[in-house]
């Protein structure tokens, strides 16, 4: 049985590294800054919840991707609520960008609390 180990240990690590492309890769992700955020006036009992995303992708080889924001949202005789939406960044040849990201809450609603998640990319060389 023990004449079997070493192969066992070759196929084990074969099927691991087939599995796992990016080991040895470095993982590069947008860098986001969510900027200026600020609420509309009322309107119809909406207001709309909106900030100046910065995006910086130059390490990246694409020129657009997704990502999330993450909420925190508080109502006046309700629990908080977390939830998230996605949206898309797109850069320049530079792999900078500046888009605004924006979500509509009630009259009782307020975001209290925010956090940008990007996806990670493909690295430049």
């Amino acid at each position: 049985m023990s004449s079997h180990r070493p192969f066992i240990l070759l196929v084990t690590s074969i099927a691991l590294l087939n599995a796992s492309p990016s080991l040895g890769r470095p993982i590069c992700k947008p860098q986001l800054a969510v900027k200026d955020v600020r609420i509309s006036e009322l309107r119809n009992l909406e207001r709309t919840w909106t900030a100046a995303v910065h995006v910086d992708a130059s390490r990246c080889t694409d020129f657009s991707g997704r990502f999330e924001i993450h909420f925190l949202r508080e109502k006046e005789n309700a629990p908080e609520i977390e939830f998230s939406d996605t949206f898309t960044w797109h850069a320049g040849k530079l792999g900078i960008g500046k888009l605004e990201a924006s979500i509509d809450v009630w009259v009782d609603e307020i975001v209290h609390d925010y956090r940008a998640y990007a996806a990670p990319c493909a690295c430049r060389d």
